[in-house]
């Protein structure tokens, strides 16, 4: 295939509407098949599209040196240089020159060191996809995908670019980070998933349809990265420079009047005007922040925190609330059975084993894992036939399966949110009640909850029991909470 064959780089009116497009459509309009793409084909169109990475705007080291040599302060020293040449003050004039190099160069050392630091953390971080080439899968990094390329997406998987859903059941996907989306969404065969958002449940196989820049997540990051703002620490520094701009004018206007007055000669007026702007110049202000804050993104980078930019670690230290992902964060990101509240069910077992009974162990999910781990004997599962699931979504909110047991007999299973379950049960108010009871204490302890009920004729469900799940808190939370408040309470101070 030569490079003219390849589908064309897409313009604003000619990218296709992928999630209105058949597979067959998608497939013809990409060039490729199922199959994948051979090494030829790979090639040329990395040639054609570039990486599958966000473009990033590298200035040169020379603009990012000379950039110090910008600004109110150094303006100020600029014009102590001028003026010190111009009265032939030669070793004043090279002290100034050496603090302006000196304030410049340790800037830059300190930017580029954060750099290398940010550069080293990205490439640790670097993805991985899963794809099939030549008829064969293999993983590869996520940057040397290219449009056409087929792609497996399962559980856990951070979406490595747009792709066109295939092959598969059903694949739940977080695109909270994209479209502010509280809940998983579901998508079937022939819907889209967007590249940065994270594949919750299920397994699919789909077809790369944009990379880089040319994705949904790519063209948001680069409406962010146009709009500027300026953090309180460059305010500050302006606001400083300005200060002391307007106040060594004002000074050296009534010096000069004054001077003037008086029949002063032009060079008795210079050498006045630069003890005036020496003196009115933090000559070591540019270089003792930098430092402050080079020291700040090192410690920060030894602990695999990734800073951009030096004055975000003033934006930073400046903050009045402090907003933290729990799971994981906080805690243990492992659920765990909490006692079970019994309703219609005999035994604790018992509830657990419906529950484990509508839960699919190769999905992953974090519940169901956490309500298998609360079966005491894992063999009882054997017992029984799952013949259909149906895996949970946000507007049911419930998981359900059909179940075989070994004697022949058939019934059918459910779990999910309490009010839900309930709501399918034959359940009495006093026990509706206490159900509802159970649900508030136990969120009021950070438990989460499961309502569990069974039906042997497909209509009259049984309420038997609601499960607790909570999430352990790590061992450091309390530590870097108690942290956390000694340093707010040491800003008040």
């Amino acid at each position: 295939m030569t490079p003219s064959e390849i589908v064309p780089s897409p313009t604003a009116e000619d990218v296709p509407d992928w999630s209105t497009a058949s597979l067959d459509e998608t497939l013809e309009k990409l060039a490729t098949s199922m199959e994948g793409l051979d090494p030829e084909d790979v090639r040329q169109r990395l040639e054609k599209y570039g990486p599958n990475a966000l473009k990033e705007v590298k200035v040169s080291s020379i603009k990012q040196f000379l950039s110090f040599f910008w600004g109110p302060i150094p303006w100020m020293i600029e014009v102590a240089a001028v003026l010190s040449a111009l009265v032939k003050h030669w070793p004043d004039l090279v002290i100034i020159l050496l603090l302006l190099l000196f304030n410049a160069a340790v800037g830059f050392w300190q930017e580029h060191q954060a750099a290398n630091a940010l550069a080293a953390l990205k490439k640790q971080l670097a993805l991985k996809a899963r794809v099939k080439r030549n008829g064969q899968w293999d993983e590869i990094n996520a940057a040397d995908l290219v449009p056409g390329d087929i792609i497996r997406l399962r559980l856990g998987d951070i979406i490595p670019a747009d792709a066109k859903l295939a092959e598969g059941d059903y694949l739940s996907i977080d695109q909270s980070a994209l479209t502010g989306e509280s809940l998983p969404v579901n998508k079937k065969p022939g819907e889209v998933a967007y590249s940065g958002s994270v594949a919750k449940q299920g397994e699919m196989v789909a077809v790369v349809t944009a990379t880089g820049g040319e994705t949904f997540f790519g063209k948001t990051a680069e409406l962010v990265s146009e709009a500027k703002s300026v953090s309180h620490f460059q305010k500050a520094v302006l606001h400083i420079g300005d200060y002391l701009i307007y106040l060594s004018l004002g000074l050296a206007v009534a010096l000069l009047l004054v001077q003037l007055f008086r029949g002063a000669s032009l060079l008795t007026l210079v050498q006045f005007t630069l003890i005036l702007v020496v003196a009115a110049i933090p000559v070591a202000m540019p270089a003792v922040l930098s430092v402050t804050m080079a020291i700040g993104s090192r410690a920060l980078a030894r602990m695999k925190a990734i800073v951009t930019r030096l004055e975000s670690i003033e934006e930073m230290a400046g903050m009045d609330i402090l907003c933290s992902d729990k799971t994981g964060t906080l805690t243990q990101n492992k659920l765990r059975l909490g006692d079970v509240v019994l309703f219609d069910a005999g035994q604790a077992q018992d509830v657990i084993l419906a529950a484990a009974l509508a839960s699919k162990a190769e999905d992953r999910d974090a519940i169901d894992l956490a309500v298998l781990g609360g079966l005491e004997d894992r063999q009882r599962l054997d017992d029984y036939r799952q013949k259909r699931f149906v895996p949970f979504d946000p507007v049911g909110k419930r998981t359900e399966s059909w179940i075989e047991g070994s004697q022949g007999n058939a019934f059918r299973v459910t779990k999910g949110a309490p009010q839900v379950v309930m709501g399918m049960c034959q359940i009495t108010a006093e026990d509706k009640m206490r159900a509802q009871k159970a649900v508030d204490d136990l969120a009021a302890k950070g438990y989460r909850t499961l309502g569990v009920a069974r039906t042997e004729d497909g209509e009259t469900w049984a309420f038997m029991g609601i499960l607790p799940l909570f999430d352990p808190p790590r061992e450091d939370s309390a530590e870097t909470i108690k942290n956390a408040k000694r340093m707010v309470s040491a800003l008040k101070w």
